[in-house]
């Protein structure tokens, strides 16, 4: 199987399935020289994971993280760090009834026609457990970001029809409630919502929005790797993501031009835009103003509510998903998104290092 590293630089690649022994991360072109302990990394997988209320599935894992290689006396080496979660709490026996069904939703027909096999003990490689080593790598990522004054913020603007307007936005809330949103009278009728799908054996998708304060101008490039576009590669390989915009998004092609450009103003001596409708992007490159993206999730896929399928004797058959399953994947999602975007920006912070000789002579004739 290929297709499980990203990046050039600061390059990961996860591995690991679902009930396995384990999962993890192996992140290279990590520099040297940056404070990092398990406990900075426990921090973002804690956010990540199970059980943490009534809305999430209760496996019952800790995710404690042990690092492998690559950290010495309290700092990165600049050699390979490998990080290790330990599988705990698998219960293969929940998915015995699906062993030879294809559940609707989730990856196991194209899975098994592509491989000739499938681990169909929680989807394996395609399950949302993977993204433990995403969630690693982006808290050392993040510690990369913060030695530059780079910042990044994410959190659940929609779970349903539930929404939380930016005008209302309270950021002091997010860690307040179940669900990660920055307002708890709105999480309080998103909580509302989940229960009643719940009571019907059903579940919901929404959105994570996030954004990165700090960014210099210029990162990313003009072309196929420009900084939206790699961050909608990023995100969109978080497995419940079905869309993800950059600024206004979508909501830009019923605009017109005059009131979706950003004008551009003098201030002490540096240039500003007045407004952000292009979400901190022009031309695949950062312009310095805050960089904000949405990721659009999918409702869980893994409900007990009956549902039409067929198994791979071909014949259609009626399936039921028994199991620990979360009714909405958006609160544990927040953290994926945040970490693929910050494992994407310190890659491209990286690669911009070399854009001009003026940077490489600092370095080198200083």
């Amino acid at each position: 199987m290929s297709g499980s590293s990203f990046g050039r630089i600061f390059r990961i690649t996860t591995w690991g399935e679902s009930h396995g022994p384990g999962v993890g991360v192996v992140i290279d072109g990590c520099p040297s020289g940056i404070p990092l302990a398990a406990e900075d990394i426990q921090r973002f997988l804690d956010r990540r994971r199970p059980g943490q209320s009534k809305y999430t599935t209760r496996r019952n894992e800790t995710d404690s993280v042990e690092i492998l290689s690559g950290v010495f006396e309290g700092k990165t080496t600049g050699t390979p760090i490998s990080l290790l979660v330990r599988n705990q709490d698998q219960r293969s026996k929940d998915y015995g009834n699906i062993a030879v069904s294809y559940r609707p939703g989730h990856a196991d027909f194209p899975f098994k026609e592509k491989y000739g096999f499938r681990d169909y003990r929680g989807g394996g490689r395609s399950s949302g457990r993977e993204t433990i080593g995403r969630v690693a790598a982006g808290a050392v990522a993040s510690s990369l970001l913060g030695e530059l004054g780079i910042t990044l913020r994410a959190y659940t603007k929609a779970i349903g029809p539930c929404t939380v307007e930016e005008k209302d936005y309270n950021f002091s809330e997010i860690t307040e409630n179940s669900f990660y949103m920055p307002n708890n009278s709105i999480a309080e009728k998103a909580g509302e919502y989940v229960s009643s799908l719940m009571a019907q054996t059903d579940s919901c998708g929404g959105i994570v929005e996030c954004t990165a304060d700090g960014l210099p101008v210029g990162i990313g490039e003009p072309v196929f790797d420009k900084l939206d576009a790699l961050l909608a590669q990023a995100v969109m390989s978080i497995g419940a993501v079905k869309g993800v915009e950059i600024g206004d998004g979508f909501a830009a092609s019923a605009c017109v031009g005059s009131r979706n450009n950003d004008p551009f103003y003098m201030d002490n001596g540096e240039v500003r835009k007045k407004t952000n409708h292009s979400g901190g992007t022009l031309g695949g490159m950062s312009d310095g103003s805050r960089l904000i993206l949405r990721a659009a999730v999918k409702p869980t896929s893994s409900i007990a509510k009956t549902q039409n399928t067929v198994n791979e004797s071909g014949e259609d058959i009626e399936i039921s998903i028994h199991g620990r399953h979360d009714p909405v994947i958006v609160p544990r999602a927040v953290v994926v998104v945040e970490s693929m975007t910050a494992v994407t920006i310190a890659d491209l912070l990286l690669q911009n290092a070399a854009s001009k000789m003026d940077n490489i002579k600092k370095i080198y004739l200083n």
